[in-house]
């Protein structure tokens, strides 16, 4: 009983200390930086020197803009989202103490909202608007994980519930950067399959190769961040077979612009919203699936 109370009797983080706190929480995707870049160039060397041409110029320079923006405009939010994370933790009566160990619990809890926070930018059109740079690249490899939209913050109603859990702002902030880092080796066609106990609990880079492909069995399947037993669970599973084709269903070429690559989808959601007769088709056009919505406008059935 007073290991519980313990567990959950951490004091309230005064207001003095948030600014104390902020500059003291890790930026793990920060200090990651040089040694993505590195495995990165390795990998278009052993590309180019295989003549197997992966990396095209454009949609190279399209995904490392679109990251560094990305990691910009993290810097810029990580203060709110932090105080954000501290306000909801002292508004809480079951206040977990800051033990590194609990970075176990909240990782495996963080990993199920991903989980359905990325099912979700799959199955609504207006959540899709803020993952679908992700998909965009027609070509598979290291570079894609960098292409992580501008406005996905908005997606942090997703994982509320870990922050009304309790537990330490720090540990939160220590996972999600673990998640994002984790999600950066999948990215690849190099790595084959794995050992099936490996290929059975995570998202490997033969189970993500299958989430970015076009044919219809891959579509909407192995939303896992880290472990794909999420999918197994859910239904949503689907071993890769066929080398999948990559890209949205509606491909848009190797682009650069960053505001295209972040911002298309919202100018054409905006085209057929006006277009539609109905407000029925409206809201469809803005919250349906998106998988529906192209094949409705490409008369697919």
């Amino acid at each position: 009983m007073m290991k519980i109370l313990y567990l959950f009797g951490a004091d309230k983080i005064p207001f003095s200390q948030m600014i104390h706190l902020e500059k003291n929480a890790p930026n793990l995707i920060i200090y990651a930086i040089p040694v993505m870049a590195i495995l990165t160039f390795l990998e278009i060397y052993h590309s180019y020197k295989k003549e197997k041409k992966n990396y095209p110029l454009k949609e190279t320079l399209g995904s490392t803009v679109v990251g560094l923006g990305n990691v910009a405009l993290g810097l810029l939010v990580k203060i709110g989202l932090l105080y954000m994370a501290i306000w909801i933790y002292d508004l809480v009566p079951w206040r977990m103490e800051l033990n590194w160990w609990m970075l176990i619990p909240c990782y495996l809890l963080f990993d199920l909202c991903s989980y359905w926070s990325h099912r979700v930018s799959h199955e609504n059109r207006f959540f899709w608007a803020t993952h679908i740079v992700h998909h965009s690249a027609e070509n598979y490899n290291l570079s894609v994980s960098f292409r992580l939209s501008w406005v996905q913050n908005i997606k942090i109603v997703f994982f509320l519930p870990i922050f009304f859990l309790g537990f330490h702002p720090i540990i939160i902030f220590v996972v999600s950067q673990a998640s994002v880092l984790f999600q950066f080796w999948v990215h690849t066609e190099y790595i084959k399959k794995l050992h099936p106990a490996f290929e059975y609990v995570l998202a490997t880079p033969s189970n993500h190769r299958v989430h970015h492909g076009t044919q219809e069995k891959y579509l909407d399947k192995n939303y896992a961040a880290t472990f794909i037993f999420w999918d197994r669970m859910f239904g949503t599973y689907q071993k890769e077979e066929e080398r999948p084709d990559y890209g949205l269903t509606n491909k848009i070429g190797n682009r650069f612009n960053p505001l295209f690559l972040n911002f298309h989808e919202y100018g054409d959601m905006i085209k057929d919203v006006k277009e539609a007769k109905t407000w029925r088709r409206k809201l469809f056009f803005i919250f349906g699936s998106p998988l529906r919505i192209y094949k409705d406008k490409n008369d697919i059935t």
